[in-house]
């Protein structure tokens, strides 16, 4: 990594024609990747990357620079190209950095980096031929194995220093089963900011069979009723409901910029008061967890929605300085050649106090969301769209036949005002998200929940 002198001599150098803050970012990334599709080993991958980016805010603009030579001269070369961006005649900025350190720490038992390849090209094919067991109407199974050290060191004209070291591992497996003309998708995933370990009490191959399981389940199931209905989204499902409906919507540069339908509702209702949601990058392991973010900021625990009342955005330092207000640690970016921009790490909604069951037990007739699918999501109105992967019918408060095809449609406000029972447990569902062409990874949470009505996409009898 850069030395300290450095950093500081580049940050006065972004800093002498004027502006109002700059930082430098600088990371070093080692990843691995193995997949198995079609029985054999498509891909072993294993690459570095490294590089840093300086960024200079003056006046309600950016200038940002990046480069992967991470020499002193390319620093301060990338320092005095942003430094350009301001147009006051050269001055003087004295800067002195301090080291600061984070208040959520996380344990990684086995760093990746110490499993040989060979055993996790094994642990791959292990999940491959349980998907291919499982059953003779398995036609196809990918299975896949990621796992990434981040090592970020980060340097603000605030005076401060940080550095963060974030280990990634998951697994994904997705298995399609077909019989005559029915084509069904299981797809099961883990990850976190942990270790190896992440494998110790889940497999791939335990994963790989709850993928295949569900396949094969739905190829029988019958299609979806649609219309208007009673819905519960169980816990198992994740929280991919509440990241769409709400989660980007809270981000404060699209609040800002008016693209939100929670735009300027800050003290307002905008959920039920049952419902509370959370924002917490410093939760155990979980794949949106870290020490800082890409800015340097601590991570924190942002209570976003509180009793169904408002209580502010998701901030990153730029979009704080326009609403005077402290960064709540969100600022995120896929890599040092992104700017950093809002972004969610572990967004749910709080467990409430029913009992799971009782909430099941509290519909007549209505739809059981047991995994989610895809779904996409209008910020400007929160008129969203949601694919259930796998859906049961709830006939006089008990779990009865598996259902198919069935897609989930309303619009976030509305839906998120009129969820009346929420329950005591919790589950959660991770993924990478996208926003402005940037990735990052994330997990969302939820507990089970009752939706008094909502339109089912189905078969309409």
């Amino acid at each position: 990594m850069i030395p300290d002198e450095t950093l500081r001599k580049a940050l006065q150098t972004a800093l002498s024609h004027g502006g109002d803050y700059a930082d430098i970012f600088i990371e070093s990334r080692r990843t691995t990747a193995v997949q198995v599709e079609d029985n054999r080993v498509e891909k072993v991958m294993e690459g570095t990357l490294s590089g840093a980016g300086v960024r200079l805010i003056l006046g309600g603009r950016t200038a940002y620079a990046y480069s992967n030579d991470l020499s002193e001269s390319s620093i301060l070369e990338l320092a005095s190209v942003v430094g350009k961006a301001a147009s006051v005649a050269s001055r003087e900025a004295v800067i002195c950095l301090q080291k600061r350190y984070p208040e959520a720490t996380f344990s990684i038992l086995r760093p990746p980096g110490v499993v040989s390849t060979s055993d996790k090209v094994a642990q791959v094919l292990k999940g491959n031929e349980a998907a291919r067991q499982c059953d003779t109407r398995i036609r196809q199974a990918s299975v896949i194995y990621r796992d990434s050290l981040q090592q970020v060191k980060i340097a603000t004209s605030e005076g401060f220093i940080v550095e963060d070291e974030r280990v990634y591992t998951m697994g994904m497996v997705q298995v399609i089963a077909a019989e005559e003309n029915t084509v069904q998708t299981g797809y099961e995933s883990i990850g976190g900011l942990v270790g190896y370990e992440l494998f110790d009490e889940t497999p791939l191959a335990t994963l790989a069979v709850k993928a295949a399981r569900r396949a094969i389940m739905m190829l029988s199931a019958r299609k979806a009723p649609g219309g208007r209905m009673p819905v519960i989204i169980s816990s198992e499902a994740g929280g991919t409901m509440i990241h769409e409906a709400i989660g980007h919507g809270l981000e404060a540069d699209l609040a800002q910029q008016r693209l939100s339908v929670y735009s300027g509702k800050v003290g307002s209702r905008v959920a039920s008061p049952v419902v509370t949601v959370i924002d917490d990058g410093t939760l155990p392991n979980k794949r949106g967890s870290f020490g800082f973010d890409d800015e340097g900021t601590p991570s924190k625990r942002n209570v976003l929605v509180r009793e169904g009342i408002l209580t502010g955005y998701l901030y990153d330092r730029y979009t704080a300085l326009v609403d005077g207000v402290p960064s709540t640690g969100n600022g995120r970016r896929e890599s040092y050649g992104h700017k950093p921009i809002p972004r969610m790490t572990n967004t749910l909604i709080a467990p409430g106090v029913s009992a799971p069951d009782e909430v099941i037990r509290s519909v007549h007739s209505g739809l059981l969301v047991r995994k989610m699918g895809g779904g996409q999501v209008n910020t400007v109105t929160g008129d969203f769209v949601f694919d259930v992967q796998e859906g049961y019918m709830i006939r006089n408060g008990i779990v009865g036949e598996p259902v198919r095809g069935a897609t989930l449609t309303g619009n976030g406000p509305e839906v998120l005002l009129s969820i009346d029972m929420v329950a005591s447990d919790l589950g959660f569902s991770i993924g990478t998200c996208g926003k402005d062409g940037q990735g990052v990874p994330v997990s969302d949470g939820m507990p089970t929940l009752r939706i008094p009505e909502m339109v089912v996409g189905g078969e309409i009898r």
